[in-house]
């Protein structure tokens, strides 16, 4: 699993990230899309790396721009048990 975090200029309300989860979602399979349009930015949790310039293209097709893709391993988190 990978965690995806894209700077996205241009998202000014709940509306704005809600077109850019729903773009997200509907090109790629994802199991997680998150936009906060007060921090500038989509977080996705996926399987494998997106293909970047196809993501890229994806948000700015919806009107906004994508400054920076960082990719890092993803670890669910939760409760951890131990053995005695």
């Amino acid at each position: 699993m990978v965690k995806m975090v894209l700077d996205v200029e241009g998202m000014s309300c709940g509306m704005c990230e809600s077109h850019v989860n729903d773009a997200i979602r509907n090109t790629f399979k994802v199991k997680k899309v998150t936009s906060s349009h007060s921090k500038n930015m989509t977080e996705i949790i996926c399987e494998e790396a997106l293909d970047e310039d196809k993501l890229a293209k994806t948000v700015e097709d919806t009107g906004y721009k994508v400054t920076k893709i960082h990719t890092e391993p993803y670890e669910k988190k939760g409760f951890t048990l131990f053995k005695k």
